[in-house]
């Protein structure tokens, strides 16, 4: 396992000491719920892994971050990896980084959510008059360069702009500002579908 992957992983899937240590109640049903979940995120495992050696540079520098969550996979670009600031154009340097994301996708039938993130700083321009349209702007920024350029179906994805309100790190630094200034995309699995609205012929 390279340390790239070995990093991303932290022992979220691995670690299954600390899961049965929580193991409770009659007929094993938290340990069943528990490897069911451990399953669901080993289906992406071969994408996490592929990712983990394409974007390793990406990821080495900072401007990419791999996770794997309940959720799902989660590719997390910073805002500076794709856009400048205040604006939803993505950079042309950050499209090899999106490419290789979308041919992970084109492999695997998961849906794909494209999310949004800002920092707590407050955005009024003629173009964007809050950081709710702009953080909706670059989902949908990444949704039509995935789709036009990279061939990933519409309807396989969603967008997401959340504004400031689902933050990484603190928002009184610049440090954790600019973690928090970020698009996901999130390759979602059956934990992370709950709540979604259910997809019709």
């Amino acid at each position: 396992m390279s340390a790239v992957l070995a990093a991303v992983l932290g022992g979220t899937i691995s670690d299954k000491g600390q899961g049965n240590a929580m193991l409770r109640g009659p007929g094993g049903a938290h340990k069943a719920a528990e490897e069911k979940k451990e399953q669901k995120l080993a289906e992406l495992l071969p994408s996490l892994k592929v990712l983990s050696e394409e974007l390793k540079a990406e990821i080495a520098a900072g401007r990419i971050q791999l996770s794997m969550e309940p959720r799902g996979l989660v590719v997390s670009f910073k805002q500076a990896a794709l856009f400048p600031s205040g604006e939803d154009v993505i950079s042309p340097e950050a499209y090899a980084g999106v490419e290789s994301v979308a041919g992970a996708i084109l492999k695997i039938p998961n849906p794909v959510r494209l999310e949004g993130h800002t920092d707590s700083v407050p955005i009024n321009t003629p173009r964007f008059r809050s950081n709710w349209q702009l953080s909706a702007a670059r989902s949908i920024a990444l949704l039509e360069l995935l789709s036009e350029r990279f061939g990933v179906p519409r309807e396989r994805m969603a967008i997401v702009g959340y504004a400031d309100n689902a933050p990484v790190a603190s928002n009184e630094t610049e440090q954790g500002r600019a973690l928090n200034r970020r698009v996901d995309i999130v390759v979602l699995n059956e934990q992370g579908l709950i709540g979604e609205p259910p997809q019709r012929p």
